[in-house]
């Protein structure tokens, strides 16, 4: 567990104060202080989301927000990606951040276990439009958001909360929304300490969708970028929140826990960055699957392997894998992407990579059904579970009819930041999942951000 100073339930005995405003002040000082390093990721992070909104656009769940969103945010001039429509920026990103979040391709911070990409930059984007922003100005608040998120979710302590039932996307969202928001508003210190504290009585979502289903989980991230533009608007009228919305007695951190880590608010900063520690996926599921399901793909692919051949294969997992991801993938999208049997089944005889992999068609079929009967009983293993969720792993065992086992283990997947996508790889997922429905220039045009104004970017987003 990490260890680090103790402070009163209020942060009133630490030298420095509330800790939420000690994280507000570092992040107020980013302003034209962001490393190119930064910035590039940053763009790499804006290119990723990009194309899964673009992606994510036309699903039953996303087209159903954009209709909200039509309904009642018609006055404004943000875009909506996919759709011929201006909206206010709340509610442009709402209905961008649920189209993100869509298809369980948008990138996540491991550890942190939450999707900044799907919250952040279309709260960022939103609001640098309706200010006509520079692009410099989009890409620090992108930088800074991803900061405020990880944090937030880190400092609840991540995997608590989420057995608990918090879907820490939604809950610790709103906070890297409100400070990309606040970014952009050039809210001062004071301002963003505001908003945090504002943010932390919009934090919202439960993780029920794993057990009985439904669409809610899609909106929570669009929801999360609503909610913490919202906070950064009140913050910037004078609304002001409570002193330590994070760290507080009753602030996020300690209410939505019982292993509270707020000390990981401000350790590190400036050294240890957010941005740094994001994956990138590869596969449109549940990340904390994607080191099994790379096994099963190399062991298939490196020895010829097919279904008919194979008798059973073993995982050996994380405890929270084991216990939130091992339901029959058949059922639903939703289930087919959280389910480590349905992800295991197809690696073996589909492609985990293509989207189509999990249409609602595909997902019936009886080969993929049949061969997610073969996977065991999903099994705890201490070395993955110590590393969770800043390094994530998992063992396949095949055990093919002759009696031959092929094993693989995969700790740190293509993807995370142990062996991340290149700049090309990255613009070749962008290029798949948009395929038409964006300019095929846009990687490029947000590469050329930090020169040029937001609407350079947002021009392309409109034109397809």
């Amino acid at each position: 567990m990490p260890t680090g100073p103790r402070f009163a339930p209020d942060g009133s005995d630490s030298p420095e104060g509330s800790l939420s405003a000690r994280l507000a002040e570092f992040l107020a000082g980013l302003r034209s202080q962001v490393a190119p390093a930064h910035l590039a990721a940053a763009c790499n992070c804006v290119i990723d989301t990009l194309g899964c909104m673009a992606h994510g656009a036309d699903k039953p769940w996303s087209a159903a927000a954009a209709r909200h969103a039509l309904a009642t945010g018609t006055a404004g001039a943000c875009t909506v990606v996919g759709w011929d429509a201006e909206l206010s920026a709340a509610m442009a990103a709402f209905a961008n951040g649920t189209a993100a979040h869509a298809f369980e391709f948008d990138d996540v911070h491991e550890e942190a276990v939450n999707h900044p990409g799907a919250v952040v930059v279309p709260a960022a984007l939103a609001v640098a439009e309706e200010l006509d922003a520079p692009g410099l100005a989009f890409l620090e608040a992108v930088v800074a958001g991803y900061e405020a998120m990880g944090r937030a979710g880190l400092a609840v302590g991540p995997v608590s909360h989420m057995l608990a039932g918090f879907h820490p996307t939604s809950m610790s969202g709103v906070f890297g929304a409100a400070v990309a928001a606040g970014h952009l508003r050039g809210l001062d210190a004071e301002g963003l300490n505001h908003a945090f504290g504002i943010a932390a009585s919009l934090a919202s979502g439960t993780m029920e969708f794993t057990s009985s289903g439904g669409m809610a989980k899609r909106i929570h991230a669009g929801r999360a970028a609503e909610s913490g533009i919202m906070a950064a608007a009140l913050a910037a009228q004078g609304f002001e929140g409570a002193r330590d919305g994070l760290a507080g007695r009753y602030g996020f951190c300690r209410v939505f826990t019982d292993d509270p880590q707020p000390q990981l608010l401000h350790e590190g900063l400036g050294e240890r960055w957010m941005i740094d520690e994001i994956t990138i996926k590869p596969y449109p599921s549940c990340s904390d699957l994607h080191p099994m399901v790379q096994a099963t793909a190399e062991l298939v692919a490196e020895h010829g392997i097919r279904a008919e051949e194979i008798n059973r294969v073993a995982v050996h997992t994380t405890t929270k894998v084991c216990e939130l991801n091992a339901m029959d993938g058949t059922a639903s999208v939703m289930a087919a992407q959280y389910s480590a049997p349905f992800n295991i089944a197809a690696a073996v005889i589909a492609d985990p990579a293509d989207p189509a992999t999990f249409d609602p068609e595909r997902i019936i079929d009886p080969a993929l059904a049949a061969m997610q009967a073969r996977v065991s009983p999903l099994r705890p293993a201490p070395e993955f579970d110590d590393t969770y969720a800043w390094k994530q792993g998992a063992r396949v065992e095949i055990t093919l009819a002759g009696g031959r086992v092929l094993e693989r283990t995969v700790h740190g997947q293509k993807g995370s930041m142990h062996d991340p996508l290149s700049d090309d790889e990255i613009e070749r997922k962008f290029q798949i999942l948009t395929d038409g429905r964006l300019d095929p220039a846009t990687p490029e045009v947000v590469r050329s951000l930090p020169d040029r104004p937001v609407e350079h970017l947002t021009r392309h987003l409109r034109s397809g």
